[in-house]
């Protein structure tokens, strides 16, 4: 203030602007600003004005601004580009563009930073609904009554979640009790994908299956275990369950399963339906998911083999007797007829359980019992 004042009084005394404004390093153009506002408001003419603009054409609609933060409070952890496209969706005639969506988070106080470091991993996408669905537990935690394991299904291509039940335990019977009604809605999937843990998995990798597992090639289903130690393999339910995490379990507290399960319903129904997807190009799951073809047979199918195959019956231990020589097929078989069909490979036989290969008979190899 004090140089402004110095420079308007020396403009009044007569000096010449230039050398006004060589003295005090400023443009001939403010020497001539400040003047005329001394002139016309005295001293208060020589404080800093606002640069806010006078108008604001493009500023954001209060109504929409309102939706925005509105929106964001039922979905506290949906970001600008989720909001922006979901409000499309419901028919709003203005829309903010993503990062205007974001200021107004930030200046509505409704912003925090939960973002994460993006990885470039190479992507894969079953092409077609119902080709390859993934099937996991998402970990467990503590209820009033016990623990609980939320069982998650998603279909590989539209990322639908066909199945989100609170169980009270990870048993082969329990999946299979909340699969059952899955398949009679949706049909049966080409794959499922799981890890290699219980009860889908054995956790050898020499006889990765299970009784559940075995069910499920019994109705056609071909079960594929990913890599040991590397859940990206199943990428889509892991983030399908990070999600449930932040939306769901992180600010919940429960105090029975049936408590959960009505949180899970209510919020599977608005990510199937309403939650813009960005893998979808913020499309929902449910535009891009379609029923199976294939239906739930009502018993299940003969076991058949074709006349070429050498059909053995697997005894106690999960071993057979093939051309004087033992091999261990897995527990998961005992009881069940398996095809040995002679591959490319000499004097090797590739074993399958109805449609799945699942290992081969070396007889070149030293005798084993774990030759499969």
């Amino acid at each position: 203030m004090d140089r402004r004042r110095e420079l308007v009084q020396a403009l009044a005394a007569g000096e010449p602007v230039a050398a006004v404004s060589r003295r005090f390093k400023v443009s001939r153009t403010t020497a001539y600003v400040w003047q005329a506002r001394y002139q016309v408001e005295g001293e208060a003419g020589l404080w800093n004005r606002s640069r806010r603009p006078r108008s604001s054409p493009r500023r954001t609609p209060e109504a929409v601004e309102a939706r925005v933060c509105e929106l964001r409070r039922q979905h506290p952890y949906w970001g600008g580009r989720k909001l922006h496209h979901r409000l499309k969706a419901q028919g709003i005639e203005v829309v903010p563009s993503p990062s205007a969506i974001t200021d107004i988070l930030n200046r509505n106080g409704l912003l925090h930073d939960d973002r994460r470091l993006k990885r470039d991993w190479e992507r894969f996408e079953a092409a077609q609904p119902n080709h390859m669905w993934q099937m996991d537990f998402k970990g467990d935690f503590a209820l009033a009554g016990g623990r609980c394991y939320p069982l998650t299904v998603v279909d590989d291509h539209s990322r639908f979640n066909l199945c989100l039940k609170a169980c009270i335990d990870q048993r082969g019977e329990t999946v299979k009790a909340h699969l059952l009604p899955v398949f009679t809605a949706y049909g049966l999937p080409e794959t499922i994908l799981v890890d290699n843990g219980p009860p889908w998995g054995s956790g050898y990798s020499r006889q990765p299956h299970t009784r559940h597992s075995a069910w499920l090639m019994r109705l056609g289903i071909y079960v594929s275990h990913g890599r040991p130690f590397h859940p990206q393999t199943r990428g889509k339910d892991e983030r399908f369950h990070r999600s449930l995490k932040l939306e769901v379990l992180r600010d919940g507290s429960w105090q029975s399963v049936d408590e959960l399960q009505v949180a899970l319903d209510q919020w599977q129904a608005v990510y199937n339906r309403e939650r813009p997807h960005e893998a979808l190009a913020y499309a929902v799951p449910a535009s891009r998911y379609s029923s199976s073809t294939r239906e739930l047979p009502r018993r299940l199918p003969d076991i058949e083999y074709p006349a070429s195959d050498q059909v053995r019956k697997v005894q106690d231990q999960g071993k057979i007797s093939f051309k004087g020589r033992t091999f261990k097929v897995g527990r998961a078989f005992v009881g069940e007829p398996v095809g040995l069909r002679e591959s490319k490979e000499d004097a090797v036989w590739d074993v399958y359980y109805c449609k799945q290969r699942i290992g081969k008979a070396n007889l070149k190899a030293p005798a084993s019992p774990e030759d499969l």
